[in-house]
């Protein structure tokens, strides 16, 4: 979460905190960092000159999708500053997402968060989560459907991706995969980080 909601980033984080003690939301932020920190060594390791970079929530490439990673960079989030590491030593960036799904789901979210009493939050909360596994699927078909679409023979792919998604089970056999995640913490704040090689 953190910065990569933009406007939203404190509302979410404040919801987020409030059904967690102190300790273990400072357990939260200490393990979110250090997974992140170790993403960023294990690239670091890798000559990335080529690979594509395919962004959970990312609805554009070229000069509309470099501004977006800039601008989350500038808002502190810690994937986002991986990836413009990644892009700079050569990396290429390509449209993960549909917009309209991506402005469907963010609808829900803007709801949650303005609701003016609990009642109404819990409402849209409801209409969110009946809503959300089907957006999830359509998502995850169109996430990986651009990996199939714009990943050649022999060339290398990077997903970052939340854990609730499940693309791996949508793309080909013959993808040679290999998924960095880590999951030592609070299995409901775990993220998932998965790294495709080319067909």
């Amino acid at each position: 979460m953190g910065a990569d909601m933009g406007s939203l980033t404190s509302d979410l984080e404040a919801q987020a905190r409030a059904g967690l003690e102190e300790e273990l939301w400072q357990k939260h932020k200490e393990a979110t960092a250090s997974f992140w920190d170790s993403i960023a060594g294990f690239f670091d390791a890798l000559d990335v000159r080529g690979f594509k970079v395919y962004q959970d929530g990312l609805v554009a490439d070229g000069e509309v999708g470099l501004n977006i990673v800039k601008e989350a960079i500038t808002q502190g989030s810690k994937n986002y500053q991986i990836v413009g590491k990644l892009l700079e030593r050569g990396a290429v960036l390509v449209k993960t997402e549909d917009a309209a799904m991506m402005k469907q789901e963010y609808a829900y979210i803007v709801k949650m968060a303005g609701a003016k009493s609990l009642r109404e939050k819990e409402a849209w909360a409801l209409r969110y989560k009946l809503a959300q596994g089907k957006l999830l699927q359509q998502r995850d078909d169109f996430i990986a459907k651009r990996i199939r679409d714009t990943l050649s023979d022999g060339e290398t792919g990077i997903l970052f991706i939340g854990a609730n998604h499940d693309v791996l089970s949508r793309l080909p056999n013959d993808f040679e995969l290999i998924e960095v995640k880590v999951s030592k913490y609070h299995p409901t704040l775990m993220s998932r980080t998965q790294v495709y090689r080319g067909r």
